[in-house]
């Protein structure tokens, strides 16, 4: 694995990324719902991402520890499905996904009647299923402002349950798109399920096999916008992309008309050229929080003031996004500076060095965020090798646009 990359200054892109991945948050929902439809589906372009590949592995394994890495989807989706398919398992991972609380799953999860063990600490990973005797509940409370991923998991086994399940979604709602995601696929899998503003609703049901291909990924194609919108000169397409996604970081293209780029669909490539970019943005991440690293270096380079909210959940993922994007935008003379507990200010630069070293904190966005800078400047990005979480040809498709990278 190498050290770092450098990439050398190249303002002017044309091309296309050819090597877009699938998005893996399709891909992971897919592939747990086709183990709970008993297997048999066709399921066409899964991502070719580490969380998918490890999904793709771990579901069907017979071993009794699961290893999930850095997956944190992974981990989340596995627990309630090993859980009520009556698997004792011991899953676990790396040391920062030892970090990564667990705890509100788990309380779900024991409340419908799984017995579960943590191994270390107590709320996060490791945690061994013991058993599930049956289902002691209909309804379960639990908070919407944490991750979305509990949520899903729990949508995703609920048709399976005898009762069915109701969830109740206390608080602020994050990641709202990741939830209308699940209950999309559950639908094509013959699985109806009920979103009220804070409730959803699934009944007992049976999954039926289905034929299914996953769509490019949105958050894998805003590293693509941010390319567009710092470079001098930038037509790039992006190909097997739908303006009509499930994916919620297709807003990257609302977010991106502001700061100026276009997305248009010809032949089947969505286009991306340069247009005019206003000086200021408000953007909630709520429902979009894998966009703000990305958005936050575009603001820093093009002189734009960002007013952000949404980014709460930036702390509980790969790594603290938040320290980390504070720590990396001051090497450029740019800042991301907390307000208050929901709102932060992001303050450009006033002048980019000729330069920079980036650190990666072991997380996929962060590399890739930094990366669109080579449009301004010399980059060079620590432990490259982290992208095969999410995007694991993304260098490859940067030199094909004729940055040169060493």
């Amino acid at each position: 694995m190498s050290t770092s990359i450098k990439l050398k200054r190249t303002s002017v892109l044309r091309g296309t990324a050819q090597w877009l991945p699938a998005s893996k948050s399709i891909s992971n929902r897919a592939l747990i719902i086709n183990a709970l439809a008993g297997g048999a589906s066709e399921l066409h372009n899964l991502s070719d991402a580490n969380d998918t590949q490890l999904m793709l592995r771990l579901v069907n394994s017979t071993d009794p520890i699961i290893d999930v890495e850095d997956a944190g989807t992974t981990m989340r989706f596995l627990t309630a499905y090993f859980s009520v398919t009556r698997q004792q398992k011991t899953l676990t991972g790396t040391s920062r996904m030892k970090e990564r609380p667990i705890a509100l799953l788990v309380d779900a999860l024991r409340t419908l009647g799984v017995e579960i063990d943590y191994l270390e600490k107590e709320g996060y990973p490791p945690h061994r299923i013991k058993s599930f005797a049956g289902q002691k509940v209909q309804t379960i409370s639990i908070r919407g402002d944490v991750s979305s991923q509990y949520i899903s998991a729990l949508m995703m086994i609920a048709p399976t349950l005898p009762q069915g399940l109701t969830l109740e979604l206390t608080g602020k709602i994050g990641s709202r798109p990741y939830i209308e995601m699940t209950a999309a696929l559950m639908k094509h899998f013959g699985a109806q399920c009920t979103l009220l503003e804070n409730k959803v609703i699934v009944p007992h049901q049976t999954y039926k096999p289905a034929a299914f291909t996953v769509e490019s990924d949105w958050s894998a194609a805003s590293y693509w916008f941010s390319f567009a919108a710092l470079a001098d000169q930038a037509e790039i397409l992006l190909p097997r992309l739908s303006l009509d996604s499930l994916q919620g970081d297709s807003k990257i293209v609302d977010i991106m008309k502001v700061l100026g780029v276009n997305a248009v669909l010809e032949k089947g490539l969505l286009k991306l050229t340069k247009t005019d970019h206003k000086k200021e943005l408000h953007w909630d991440f709520t429902h979009c929080p894998d966009l703000a690293q990305t958005v936050a270096v575009i603001c820093a380079v093009k002189n734009v003031t960002g007013y952000f909210t949404g980014l709460e959940s930036l702390r509980i993922k790969e790594t603290d996004r938040i320290a980390a994007l504070q720590n990396e935008l001051r090497k450029i003379g740019a800042d991301l500076i907390e307000i208050d507990s929901e709102h932060w200010t992001l303050k450009p630069s006033a002048a980019l060095p000729d330069s920079a070293y980036f650190n990666t904190y072991k997380d996929h966005r962060m590399a890739m965020a930094f990366a669109p800078l080579a449009t301004r400047m010399d980059v060079e990005i620590e432990k490259p090798e982290v992208t095969r979480k999410s995007y694991p040809n993304f260098w490859k498709d940067i030199l094909s646009f004729g940055i040169p990278a060493t």
